[in-house]
């Protein structure tokens, strides 16, 4: 069997993979035609298989592959021997007789000569086989060895040139060695993240110290056990499971190194097991020397460095670049803590400047904000609204110039100002835009940006929109009835530029069903992209989720549309005119509408939303239509899962009660269950018991064998027969 670090060597220089070698197949042609038989190879023998980097006239599978199990190889007796095997008729000799390659390939003659690597181990053969019985002549087996010394030299330059490049480069890193660890300080200057002080620490350990393999386990907030950054750097077939590790595991050397933050260093896989014998399964052959040093800040362990060598390089006492190395990583850790909690106190404040959005009678407004994944996770994008009264109200998103504190801190105060002057000033967009850009110069801020200011006035069952653009992206209308209209109206000057800077406003009206978008450019930012590319996908994105919750797009339109490869921020603002009832319920009047259901799971969410809108415009508390919605949902699907159509959605409104009814078509009624806890479903009913104030069946009596489910609660704000007559 051909050696562990012959084989090593053999991948190292490009040969231990199934692929055709012109070389190596010019010697097997020269074989073939020299000794008149009809197949030829050169075979390399692996741990668990052979490959033929050379090969002609092999079976059909085999030679395409460039593959065979050692269970069909005549080579390893080469390699197991250390010398030519010649067999005249391979039925008749009792080494090879009982090869399967006999009657599967019909191989009745062999000979092969070993194939040695520069240190003399046999690697691998160059042989000759016949499909029928071949009386091997001197001459046959003279041309046979000479051709063998000749592809052993050719193999011998092959593992030559390769292990001399890599002997250079080594010699090269050892060269820059000392000037490298005086760069560390600005290889780890970069490193904003864990991550990146690990991806780094394989860099320079691999260039600084020659190290094959370098990882870093950090020490978990619970200072209970160990995490490595990433497998990508430590030995090859580890188990996923290996990258976590208890402090208090007894048989994990890492633990160790953590429990007593003491460096090991071991010069051998026999050395590493005198101490940890219970690590052999996790030891990998091709790797020598070993070393973990623990990465301290003060008294305090930040985590362990894991470093591996080829055979032959051994981890003595080069504690010093070594210790420098460790220093270097504590202070990269010690910062990017520093960093985590400045993101954290940045966060913080921009949530806090992106206060939560009023409830406006008739309109369902739904925002997110996603900070740049590249920077300090703040910056200057923002959104607000504001409002006048039942009837009015203002909404505004923008982009200050930006991606860091100081663009949040300029947007903070552009953003007070604009909200000062909508509340104060009844006045229209351009005109508010116009105080912001004055009051932008005048107090000497000479922040720049982009906005969008829209206001909202209602019409019975509409609102007339109007807005004005500040240089900002277009915003979108996505209509009840599916299209989008894009709101680009030709925009005017970016904000901070021209204090007296024209502004216009433009009009459109928005009808029940219908959903405003407005939204930074982070939103459609694609490099080399055209505008109009971007703005369609994101016309197609929002038809896309047309029938999905109003809470929920903003952020659905940010992972549909970008993902995790945010290099903006993004902000959304999402408005949509609820559908509305004609007229509040009185005692003598109660509210009365119904709809249509289609029996489809994707008609859930249209007919739980049209609910929420029928309750909001009857007055009803949002506190209360969350438990409304939750128990509609729950009939909803029960009725689409488990009964038949047509199905209907049934509202009742009155001063003092809501009902909520689903109709059907089938006559079984809903039954308590008690699913087990790792169950998904099922539990609908137990939600209608315990939320409802009351929950019944109603059969139909002449038109069917359907029925209705009905719940009743009372209304958290029911009305006195005093108050009634005030009530809104």
């Amino acid at each position: 069997m051909t050696e562990a670090q012959a084989i090593f060597e053999l991948v190292e220089a490009g040969l231990g993979s199934p692929t055709a070698d012109e070389s190596f197949d010019r010697f097997a042609r020269l074989a073939m035609r020299q000794l008149g038989v009809p197949t030829a190879a050169v075979s390399l023998v692996l741990a668990d298989e052979q490959v033929y980097p050379g090969a002609h006239g092999l079976p059909e599978d085999i030679q395409a592959s460039r593959r065979m199990p050692l269970t069909h190889s005549f080579c390893q007796h080469v390699t197991n021997d250390r010398e030519p095997l010649v067999v005249p008729d391979t039925r008749k000799d009792s080494r090879v007789w009982d090869n399967p390659a006999i009657p599967d390939f019909g191989v009745l003659a062999y000979a092969g000569f070993p194939i040695l690597d520069q240190r003399g181990r046999v690697v691998g053969t160059l042989c000759a086989m016949d499909d029928e019985p071949h009386d091997w002549t001197e001459s046959d087996l003279a041309t046979l060895a000479d051709l063998t010394a000749a592809c052993t030299s050719e193999l011998r330059l092959r593992i030559a040139h390769e292990r001399a490049t890599r002997m250079q480069n080594l010699a090269i890193q050892a060269t820059r060695r000392n000037r490298l660890l005086l760069m560390l300080s600005e290889a780890f200057a970069d490193a904003t993240s864990v991550q990146d002080v690990g991806e780094t620490l394989a860099y320079v350990a691999s260039s600084a110290i020659g190290a094959r393999y370098a990882g870093l386990a950090v020490v978990d907030p619970s200072r209970k056990s160990l995490t490595y950054t990433s497998m990508d750097h430590l030995e090859p077939g580890l188990a996923p499971s290996y990258r976590y590790a208890r402090i208090d595991d007894p048989d994990r050397v890492v633990s160790y190194v953590a429990r007593t933050q003491e460096a090991l260093f071991f010069r051998d896989q026999a050395d590493i097991l005198a101490s940890f014998p219970t690590v052999s399964d996790a030891i990998d052959d091709t790797v020598g020397s070993r070393a973990l040093l623990p990465v301290v800040s003060g008294t305090s362990l930040l985590a362990v460095i894991f470093l591996a060598w080829e055979h032959g390089k051994v981890a003595d006492d080069e504690s010093l670049s070594r210790a420098g190395l460790a220093g270097f990583v504590a202070h990269a850790l010690e910062r990017v803590r520093l960093l985590e909690e400045r993101r954290d106190a940045a966060t913080t404040l921009q949530a806090a400047m992106l206060t939560e959005l009023p409830d406006i009678p008739h309109l369902e407004l739904a925002s997110t904000y996603s900070p740049a994944t590249l920077t300090d996770q703040v910056g200057g994008d923002w959104y607000d609204a504001v409002v006048h009264d039942e009837d009015a109200s203002v909404l505004m998103i923008g982009d200050v110039t930006g991606h860091d504190m100081r663009a949040a801190a300029e947007m903070g105060q552009l953003r007070s100002m604009l909200r000062t002057f909508a509340w104060s000033h009844d006045e229209s967009p351009s005109a508010l835009l116009r105080l912001l850009d004055r009051a932008n110069s005048g107090l000497a801020l000479h922040a720049s940006g982009t906005a969008v200011v829209a206001r909202l006035d209602r019409r019975g069952d509409f609102f007339d929109l109007s807005w004005s653009n500040a240089g900002h992206p277009p915003p979108l209308v996505l209509r009840s009835d599916g299209s989008v209209e894009m709101l680009d109206a030709r925009p005017d000057m970016m904000l901070g530029f021209v204090p007296n800077a024209p502004r216009s406003d433009h009009m459109t009206h928005l009808g029940p069903g219908d959903t405003l978008l407005l939204y930074t450019d982070g939103l459609i930012e694609r490099r080399g992209v055209a505008q109009s590319t971007r703005l369609a996908g994101l016309a197609q994105a929002l038809v896309a989720l047309r029938h999905g919750s109003t809470l929920a797009l903003p952020n659905a339109l940010v992972q549909r549309l970008v993902g995790s490869d945010q290099r903006d921020d993004i902000a959304v603002l999402a408005v949509r005119v609820r559908a509305a009832v004609n007229s509040h319920p009185t005692p003598a009047c109660p509210t009365r509408v119904s709809r249509s259901v289609e029996h489809t799971t994707g008609a859930i969410s249209p007919a739980r939303r049209w609910v929420d809108d029928i309750l909001e415009s009857c007055g009803i508390s949002r506190d209360q239509r969350r438990t409304i919605m939750l128990l509609a949902s729950e009939t909803l699907t029960n009725a689409v899962q488990h009964a038949v159509g047509p199905l209907e959605a049934i509202v009742e409104v009155s001063n003092t009660l809501v009902r909520v009814g689903v109709r059907d078509g089938s006559p079984d009624e809903p039954t308590l269950h008690d699913p087990a806890p790792h169950e998904t479903g099922g539990r609908g009913v137990q939600f209608l018991d315990r939320f409802a104030d009351r929950w019944f069946v109603e059969h139909r009596a002449a038109d069917g064998p359907g029925k209705t489910v009905w719940f009743e609660l009372a209304r958290d704000d029911a009305l006195s027969p005093e108050r009634v007559g005030g009530s809104r």
